[in-house]
């Protein structure tokens, strides 16, 4: 098995920070994921692409760089079954789809990182989620010393959320992820944005408005240092946003079907004045206001005081506690943003 020591982290991470971790294993095979001890693996942090991670030390700890690869397709007459190794690029594999005539995640296109955490997150997009097409997670369990599946309920999935991100963590890897992709495709196109396309629309069409619409948005990661956006998008009570929205008569948002009202995190920092505002080297993006930009900080802390910073300014105009959907890891593993990153 491959394993590398003092090794660098600055290529392996989206915010561009020149962290090193002393160990980093990069297992290619199940037979390799059982030589990794459950002590190794608890204090190790599972890493895909590094798109939705921030390092808040100059140190990380052991990281478990996964390196399965592979792309199985079994067709029926309704659907086809698609089997994704967890360290396959999610683009390239959305890609794969749509070349392949298997429609349905296109919505999902450009997302940064791996398919392997794209279920952790619960990756979502233009209306749709990850998690209404997986059917199962094949997960290894670093104490049993072996794979399990799990079906899409047991994977618990909620908004930016699963069971891979609360109590799974830490505890194995996710070396696999089933999809079912109906070929009755039906187009999820009402999206700001997407409701703009000329019938008939197709999946490619909605794969590059998609693209075009988020490349518009979002800065290119090597050009502008970034995780995507940064926070999650609230979620309040129907009188929460009824009290909102008499005094922000303008103010986005998105009806959840259990009458929860879904908010705009970049618009709530915007209009806190946050827009383009940088200090000690980091920023948030002048054209969206949910990125923040690492311009030229090599310090990791910089990251989490100007996350701080956003969420007091929003909290003190709106009453709303803004959560960051990117992942803070310290010296000893992962951080509760609870505890303001790195403290």
């Amino acid at each position: 098995m491959k394993i590398r020591t003092n090794f660098s982290l600055q290529a392996f991470n989206s915010f561009n920070l020149p962290v090193v971790t002393a160990e980093i294993i990069f297992p290619s095979t199940i037979k390799e994921l059982a030589e990794i001890s459950i002590e190794k693996a608890s204090t190790s942090y599972i890493l895909g692409e590094g798109t939705n991670t921030l390092f808040c030390h100059d140190n990380a700890p052991t990281i478990i760089k996964p390196n399965l690869m592979g792309i199985e397709v079994i067709e029926s007459d309704d659907n086809f079954q698609v089997k994704v190794a967890c360290a396959q690029n999610w683009h390239e594999f959305v890609l794969f789809c749509i070349n392949s005539g298997i429609y349905g995640l296109e919505n999902l296109a450009l997302i940064p990182g791996s398919v392997g955490a794209a279920p952790v997150q619960n990756i979502g997009a233009y209306g749709i989620e990850v998690s209404n097409f997986i059917t199962s997670v094949t997960w290894f369990d670093f104490a049993k010393k072996k794979q399990v599946d799990f079906t899409n309920a047991e994977c618990q999935f909620g908004y930016r959320d699963s069971i891979f991100k609360q109590a799974l963590n830490g505890t194995g890897i996710i070396t696999h992820v089933h999809f079912l992709l109906p070929k009755a495709w039906q187009a999820v196109d009402s999206y700001q944005g997407l409701n703009e396309l000329v019938s008939p629309v197709t999946p490619q069409a909605i794969m590059a408005k998609v693209i075009q619409l988020r490349q518009a948005k979002l800065p290119e990661p090597k050009q502008h240092p970034n995780a995507g956006s940064f926070f999650k998008n609230p979620i309040v009570s129907k009188d929460v946003f009824n009290e909102l929205h008499q005094q922000y008569a303008h103010m986005p948002h998105y009806l959840q079907d259990n009458g929860d009202v879904k908010l705009a995190a970049g618009w709530l920092i915007e209009q806190a004045g946050l827009k383009g505002f940088r200090r000690d080297g980091v920023g948030v993006h002048e054209n969206q206001a949910l990125v923040v930009i690492n311009y030229e900080s090599k310090q990791g802390e910089s990251i989490v005081a100007l996350s701080v910073h956003i969420q007091k300014k929003v909290k003190a105009k709106f009453n709303i506690q803004l959560v960051p959907e990117v992942r803070f890891i310290g010296v000893d593993g992962e951080l509760s943003h609870a505890s303001t990153g790195c403290k």
